[in-house]
């Protein structure tokens, strides 16, 4: 409640605040309530057409106080143009407090003294922010990166000069060429990303594990994505066991991050100039494009439930309010505010009421990879038409060499094991599966060719057909 409060009253003499009468839920008897009651959904489609496209015509005041100082371009999984979400001082600020956060809470695991003395690799996107008239743009780890307080600089690698790299392979080259001067503890970013780098420095390096050239390595704090896909790839890098910690920093906030050993779930920054709801994501709620339809019920954390899918709404210190971030989490301790990610609300797959979430599809990757003994690091899926019947179709990046055929009917059966949804489509509407084994270096290049290498690209899990049309004739050209 404090938070709301605080957010509200910041809020009230903005253009949004006189709009949806801020004043009015302040008076309220039940704030929360009222609030829920006054201001609607917002997506970035809508606040953007209706609120923060009024920023870039210099008007201030606009869903917060005064004029954000950066844009963070979101090269977001979903959607085709950049999105520009508005970052204020005061985000930057909570950002900052959410990593000191994060950095105290490294005192719960069982890490050596000396640990707190190394240095920290952070691999995000270029520092090297673009100057507009009134404002930067970047992406949110490029903005973070250079905001870094002046007291972590020594720690802080690859260092300002090479963090600056716009060019991801020239960044990735010199990282490489000064590894060995370095004597990395911990490593942040993006798991496909962070994979991709430490195996530049190994083969520049000639090495045979990380290890062999950074020995104190200790701690990876993994982002952006789910790691579980990259956990047997990232850990055959290494040289002996490394601690990997979640956190969930997106371009509108630092939202939670894993603060104990016991649990690979994080705990959601409640007190810290973010406020939560959350809509149950069930199939009646949410709109064809993804939205959420304006009749589906928030709830606060204190009406949370263990074992339920839900939209995570945020309202924040950056003017975005009853913001839908696009991602579905599920609580695993309700009392410590602790989530995991279960997917994305466009990356849900309900064709034919198939209820796949990203959580399922992950899971039966790892189940694949155990069975044939293989690394799947990256896939994508798409409900493809064939015939007025609709096929499953998969892209699995990986160098196992078993019958497509074959990997089609374990996926397949693994997956009517684990969701009764699924197995139901497919006793009806859902023919079957196919599955196409792929180098995963397709995948890498495909995101650079239609985004940018590093930084927070991620890979879409699953693709509309129309874009799914693209990635073949991509995938032919990159093997022909």
């Amino acid at each position: 409640n404090t938070v709301l409060l605080d957010l509200l009253t910041q809020g009230l003499d903005t253009q949004f605040g006189k709009y949806y009468n801020f004043q009015s839920i302040l008076d309220a008897e039940d704030v929360n309530k009222q609030f829920a009651k006054q201001v609607p959904y917002f997506d970035y489609n809508k606040i953007n057409k209706e609120w923060w496209s009024k920023l870039h015509e210099n008007e201030v005041d606009v869903t917060w106080p005064g004029s954000p100082s950066y844009f963070a371009l979101s090269s977001g999984t979903t959607g085709k143009k950049s999105k520009k979400i508005p970052v204020t001082d005061a985000m930057i600020t909570a950002i900052r407090n959410a990593g000191i956060k994060q950095v105290l809470s490294l005192n719960n695991f069982d890490l050596p003294p000396d640990f707190f003395e190394k240095e920290i690799m952070m691999l995000g996107s270029s520092t090297d922010l673009e100057e507009k008239e009134n404002h930067q743009e970047g992406e949110i780890s490029g903005i973070s990166a250079s905001n870094i307080p002046f007291w972590f600089q020594s720690y802080y690698k690859p260092g300002v000069e090479i963090a600056k790299i716009d060019d991801w392979d020239k960044r990735v080259q010199r990282i490489a060429e000064n590894a060995k001067n370095w004597d990395i503890g911990a490593l942040s970013g993006i798991p496909s990303w962070i994979e991709l780098m430490l195996q530049k420095v190994i083969d520049f390096n000639d090495l045979d594990t990380i290890h062999d050239i950074w020995p104190n390595l200790q701690v990876y704090t993994s982002g952006g994505v789910a790691f579980g896909p990259y956990e047997k790839s990232f850990h055959a890098l290494m040289g002996k066991p490394v601690t990997v910690i979640d956190t969930y920093l997106a371009s509108e906030g630092y939202i939670a991050t894993q603060v104990r050993p016991e649990t690979d779930a994080m705990q959601l920054n409640t007190d810290n100039g973010i406020y939560f709801e959350f809509v149950p994501f069930k199939p009646e709620y949410i709109n064809t494009d993804g939205s959420l339809a304006s009749s589906a019920p928030s709830l606060t954390l204190n009406k949370v439930e263990l074992g339920q899918d839900y939209v995570l709404l945020i309202s924040t210190v950056s003017g975005a309010w009853r913001y839908m971030i696009g991602d579905t989490i599920e609580f695993t301790d309700i009392e410590r505010a602790e989530i995991k990610i279960t997917g994305r609300t466009k990356f849900f797959l309900n064709t034919v009421g198939s209820q796949l979430s990203v959580n399922k599809m992950d899971t039966a990757m790892r189940h694949l990879e155990e069975k044939f003994n293989t690394e799947i690091s990256e896939y994508t899926i798409c409900a493809k038409r064939y015939d007025d019947e609709f096929y499953h179709t998969w892209y699995l990046g990986s160098n196992m060499n078993e019958d497509e055929n074959e990997v089609a009917q374990a996926l397949d059966q693994c997956l009517k094991e684990a969701n009764k949804n699924y197995k139901v489509a497919r006793s009806k509407s859902l023919a079957g599966v196919k599955v196409h084994l792929v180098d995963s270096t397709v995948f890498h290049e495909w995101s650079a060719n239609n985004k940018k290498k590093g930084g927070q690209v991620k890979m879409e899990r699953v693709m509309n057909e129309e874009k799914f049309n693209e990635w073949e004739s991509f995938v032919r050209k990159f093997q022909n």
